[in-house]
């Protein structure tokens, strides 16, 4: 990527920050007769005080800030709509930093009483509240709640899965979906071998899509993804409910277009300002993120990262997180098939599939999103959860139906793991504000076939790359440890199901196995007595003669390395 380029992006994303406040919450084009067309503070108007409301969208992509600005500004001048329950799937937070988030209906007390969804550490406004006591969290898994949102479409309001049993989500082993103790019950319960999941009623669904008709017929067409939408809408109206609709702009009709027929809204917003994906404006999308979009993959993924490092988002990966790239991606070509459905978590994981892609072998798998994105390559960062040059776009809830039957493995991060195989992501600490919730990760580890954990050995340590040797030159805080704090896969589950479990590390790679955490590869340089059995306290098994292979040196190095299937 040229000067000229960085210099154009550079500019994009500085004015995107310093314009991301904008709103018109007052607007309505003149000449509209259609009565379903309003001004977002008319709208806001339609949602009752204690109703249950759904938002879409996932991270920066397809963000509803429209109505979460309408929202508050309507509590704040009048004091309505109140003690609301509020459900959201994907990350829809924005870190206490950027405007225009959800967080913007935390901002007081009393807007928002109750707090349902899968991601909860990007909403540190609604945390925050919930340590005051003022507000009810619920963590719920992503996969679930869809699910439940489609159920609701044929009135019924419960679902019975194996996805949970034995985490925290299990009311035998942890506190069920209530993110604090004393606040909120539990909205799962035990059935046999089962959990029984509870929602409630969904009363309004609102989200954005590119354009509408004059009719009111609402349209996707260059979107980066549908995620709730489409369900959640069913749904609110099959609960006798409203739909809200923010657009672009209003198009001329094409029935073979439609997603949404008019007779399914109520109320629909113009506002100019809607972005695609975050500092992309819908009106001048980027071709990349749309469906059965042919762009240069380089290119686009070379401007992605770019704008994620200007806003500081993706972080500086030295040799050391390099190597542990390079080996994750190297566990998968020697434990995975071609041809296999590929699901990538956020952090280290999206680096794996970089070097699937940079290696040849992106054509040999699909890589599915939890957004409803099937193919093409994961967008990082800010984008997460969209596609670039995406073949199909579709609901959540049909992908996670995708994953439950046909998902062959999931490259999934980690926060803790322990003697047990099993691995807490979803709670780094005490109180709300560490908490981080499950995501798609319970449906995820139930769905796969094989599951690539990928993380850091410890943190805040010091290991360093001399010579083609690892060197733990400070020990930090161990991440694989006795029992985790809180436990969102189930190591007993998964080798109860038969999974192929691999936990790739700085210092080596793990299986589970019905005896426990076996040492199957180590980095040169790591001395397995002195650095690994002796110095971490999760319990772990080796040969008798404690002769494990090495990994080798274009792993560690970097040089002359190639990823190649070594299954088929």
């Amino acid at each position: 990527m040229n000067i000229l380029t960085k210099g154009k992006l550079f500019f994009h994303v500085v004015k995107w920050v310093l314009t991301w406040n904008r709103k018109k919450l007052h607007y309505k084009p003149h000449g509209i007769k259609n009565p379903k067309f309003m001004t977002a503070m008319e709208a806001v108007k339609l949602i009752p005080d204690k109703a249950t409301l759904l938002s879409s969208g996932m991270a920066a992509n397809a963000r509803p800030s429209v109505w979460f600005w309408a929202i508050e500004r309507s509590f704040r001048e009048t004091g309505h709509p109140r003690d609301l329950t509020h459900i959201i799937v994907g990350a829809q937070g924005g870190r206490g930093k950027v405007p225009g988030t959800v967080e913007e209906l935390g901002k007081h007390p009393g807007c928002v009483t109750k707090f349902i969804a899968g991601h909860l550490e990007t909403l540190k406004s609604f945390l925050h509240l919930a340590d005051q006591g003022r507000i009810e969290l619920h963590a719920f898994p992503q996969g679930v709640e869809t699910f439940l949102i489609e159920k609701q479409i044929q009135g019924k309001y419960e679902l019975e899965t194996e996805t949970g049993v034995g985490t925290f989500l299990d009311p035998r082993i942890g506190r069920g979906t209530a993110v604090l103790n004393g606040m909120g019950k539990s909205m799962t319960e035990p059935v046999g071998e089962k959990l029984r999941y509870h929602f409630p009623k969904i009363d309004v669904a609102y989200f954005i899509a590119p354009a509408a008709d004059s009719e009111g017929n609402i349209y996707m067409k260059n979107c980066c993804m549908h995620t709730e939408s489409y369900e959640s809408s069913l749904a609110a109206k099959a609960n006798g409910g409203k739909v809200m609709v923010s657009v672009a702009e209003i198009i001329e009709k094409d029935p073979e277009d439609i997603f949404l027929p008019a007779d399914k809204i109520d109320a629909i917003v113009i506002h100019p300002l809607n972005e695609q994906t975050g500092s992309i404006p819908q009106l001048k999308h980027w071709d990349m993120f749309t469906e059965g979009a042919h762009s240069d993959f380089d290119e686009s993924m070379e401007k992605l990262r770019f704008i994620n490092k200007v806003l500081k988002i993706t972080p500086n990966r030295g040799p050391v997180e390099n190597a542990l790239a390079r080996l994750a991606a190297h566990v998968f070509t020697k434990f995975v098939k071609k041809c296999s459905n590929v699901v990538v978590g956020v952090g280290m994981p999206e680096e794996v599939s970089r070097l699937i892609y940079e290696g040849g072998l992106f054509h040999d798998v699909t890589f599915i999103s939890e957004t409803g994105v099937i193919g093409g390559l994961p967008a990082p960062g800010i984008f997460f959860g969209a596609g670039v040059n995406p073949k199909e776009i579709i609901t959540s809830a049909q992908t996670f139906h995708l994953c439950y039957n046909h998902l062959d493995v999931a490259i999934l991060g980690i926060l803790e793991a322990d003697s047990g195989g099993n691995v807490n992501v979803s709670k780094r600490g005490e109180g709300a504000i560490n908490y981080v919730g499950p995501g798609g990760f319970p449906d995820f580890c139930a769905a796969a076939n094989t599951i690539i954990f990928v993380g850091s050995w410890m943190a805040h340590g010091e290991l360093i790359l001399e010579n083609n040797r690892l060197t733990i030159k400070k020990p930090g805080q161990h991440k694989f440890i006795e029992k985790v704090q809180e436990i969102t896969m189930s190591g007993a589950q998964a080798i109860k199901k038969g999974k192929k479990v691999l936990y790739v590390t700085n210092v080596g790679v793990f299986m589970l196995t019905p005896k426990g955490m076996e040492l199957i590869e180590v980095m040169p340089g790591i001395d397995i007595q002195r650095d690994i059995i002796d110095a971490c306290p999760m319990k772990i098994i080796v040969p008798e003669n404690k002769k494990v292979p090495i990994i080798e040196n274009s792993i560690v190095t970097g040089e002359g390395y190639k990823l190649k299937w070594e299954v088929f």
